[in-house]
């Protein structure tokens, strides 16, 4: 017999960099409804030597990448045990934990999120719940994005969900199927260039803002050939490396600029991407922070009631997510579905680590 209420800690560690993501949440089943409550949240940034080795590692060999893993998971579950150890959080369920992504080539059948080998379960004494999206490759699909899922269950008020993170994404109902998919790169390019002024990222788009539009640039990213594909797709740090920066580069314009460019950029396709221009959206990630971007959405989207949620859900809505689809891994119910990620059936994935 499966409980009814489940103790758990999300963790997620984004592809813009900010840093490891910890939620201390409960799940109650209340009516065949799954009800939540967001504890304790922190964000744990980066030490510049784990910034430098995640930015450089999709270039890494295979045993680079082995050593890589093994020390991540070892960082991995220093941070969740400090977190613990300070909130005193008891009688824990499991520790759902998304890793970091690294490699995530869906089409040659690779992903690879590091942080999840089994010694994480043996360091933390816990159940780990983790590597939600490798099953999901194997079975032909995406392995991305898996949030939806979360949508559906826990925010089924709001007609879209979009997340502004490292990149954007949107989910939402579409004859009785959730769809979804990664629309284009946002905080990953965003931040690169927020770099060049010293900075970690553009503080309300406030360096976006004074800057023009170069429609040549605006043109040629709005005909990449990704935003013709249909859905399921989604996005990797490859595709900023190898497609989005070069073009970018090639423009002798200014660092503000390109920002203001790439701004309208990611408004434009996010207001192409909905079909329905009417409605309820719920926006969190650290984009909604970016005052101006948000203004250029609202500019594309006139008649979209946008909804930004309270601190901890806009900020820790993916580690909340990523505990609920752990919760639904240790009960063996589906928590990947086929509609989003293309995969031929829907799912539950993920792997169970036990402590012994």
């Amino acid at each position: 017999m499966f409980k009814e209420s489940y103790n758990t800690i999300g963790v997620m560690s984004g592809t813009s960099l900010d840093g490891i993501d910890l939620a201390h949440v409960t799940f109650t089943l209340k009516n065949k409804q799954w009800v939540f409550e967001i504890f304790e949240t922190e964000t744990i940034s980066y030490d510049q030597n784990w910034l430098n080795k995640l930015k450089i590692a999709v270039g890494f060999s295979a045993s680079e990448l082995e050593e890589l893993n093994s020390d991540y998971t070892e960082l991995l579950a220093s941070t969740v045990a400090n977190f613990i150890t300070f909130h005193k959080i008891e009688a824990i369920d499991a520790i759902c934990s998304h890793g970091h992504t690294i490699l995530h080539q869906p089409q040659n059948g690779l992903t690879l999120q590091i942080g999840n080998l089994p010694q994480i379960a043996k360091i933390l004494h816990q159940t780990v719940v983790c590597d939600f999206r490798v099953q999901d490759v194997a079975l032909g699909g995406q392995g991305a994005p898996l949030v939806p899922i979360g949508d559906r269950i826990l925010f089924s008020e709001f007609d879209y969900c979009l997340n502004l993170g490292g990149f954007s994404n949107i989910s939402f109902e579409e004859n009785n199927n959730r769809i979804a998919f990664d629309i284009c790169p946002v905080n990953t390019v965003l931040n690169f260039y927020a770099n060049q002024f010293g900075l970690d990222y553009d503080d309300k788009g406030t360096i976006s803002r004074s800057g023009k539009v170069n429609s040549e640039l605006l043109n040629e990213l709005n005909a990449l050939s990704y935003y013709e594909k249909t859905f399921p797709k989604s996005l990797g740090f490859e595709f900023v490396k190898e497609v989005i920066l070069p073009i970018i580069e090639s423009y002798t314009i200014t660092p503000e600029d390109k920002m203001r460019t790439f701004s309208e950029h990611v408004a434009f396709q996010i207001g192409l991407a909905l079909k329905i221009k009417t409605g309820k959206i719920l926006i969190s990630g650290g984009g909604a922070y970016n005052d101006f971007l948000i203004e250029r959405i609202r500019f594309q989207l006139p008649e979209m009631n946008i909804v930004i949620p309270d601190q901890k859900v806009l900020e820790f809505k993916e580690a909340l997510i990523f505990a609920l689809l752990g919760v639904l891994r240790l009960r063996n119910e589906i928590n990947v579905l086929s509609s989003v990620t293309g995969a031929r059936k829907d799912h539950s994935s993920g792997k169970i680590w036990h402590s012994k």
